[in-house]
């Protein structure tokens, strides 16, 4: 069975593809799957495009359709913790939705009917993705914790302040994680995910992005992988 490596830019995924010495293209529900082999292991790598909607989309396919044993999810975040700076990198434990909130009938962050409002990393995958961090990227600082997803872009400094009061054991926030790891709860696969910090998610976020993409994440992303499957 494949291991599925989702990529949540286009450069990581390029990355990830330059590893793949046999890759070929599979189109499905409007995206394309690149199917091949690193560090002889099965792979399937796939943008998972941008969002929660999105990602679930993309999980359930790669469940479906191509059989993973599990998804391994990497792409950059904000920093939310005082001591996560940029060009920290984070291994989420678990993930819950800030922007999610179906009171008075269920308490705020729930996800409805599930009993819960976080979902958790699989702890085997996550020690493992982990310790592929560690040889991978040694001089990275490695923070472990929860991440927050939501359906925004956060990019001011007054939103940030807010989800760090509201959560303070939030380490970073992001647009896809909890989606995909509420995908992977329902069918039983492991899931782990790494997000190296390309900002702290306030009124900066926005500067030099696209170049901490291409010269620092996408990088990190195609070392932690390398490390993950060696």
């Amino acid at each position: 069975m494949p291991i599925a490596i989702v990529s949540a830019m286009h450069e990581e995924l390029a990355a990830v593809l330059d590893l793949m010495p046999d890759e070929s293209r599979q189109s499905a529900a409007g995206r394309e799957f690149w199917v091949g082999h690193l560090h002889g292991r099965e792979v399937v790598a796939v943008l998972s495009r941008i969002g929660k909607v999105a990602a679930a989309t993309t999980a359930a396919v790669l469940v479906e359709r191509f059989g993973v044993e599990a998804i391994v999810f990497t792409g950059v975040a904000g920093g939310l913790a005082p001591g996560v700076q940029v060009g920290d990198v984070v291994v989420a434990e678990r993930f819950l939705q800030h922007d999610l909130d179906a009171s008075p009938i269920f308490p705020r962050y729930e996800v409805p009917l599930y009993g819960a409002s976080e979902f958790r990393t699989d702890p085997a995958l996550t020690d493992r993705l982990a310790s592929a961090v560690a040889r991978a990227l040694p001089a990275a600082r490695l923070h472990r914790g929860l991440v927050a997803s939501g359906d925004r872009f956060v990019s001011t400094t007054a939103e940030s302040r807010a989800l760090q009061a509201a959560l303070p054991q939030a380490l970073a926030v992001e647009m896809e994680g909890a989606a995909v790891a509420q995908v992977c709860h329902d069918f039983g696969i492991p899931f782990a995910a790494v997000r190296t910090i390309s900002d702290r998610a306030d009124d900066q976020a926005h500067t030099d992005f696209a170049r901490f993409v291409r010269e620092v994440a996408s990088p990190h992303s195609a070392a932690i992988v390398q490390a993950l499957l060696a």
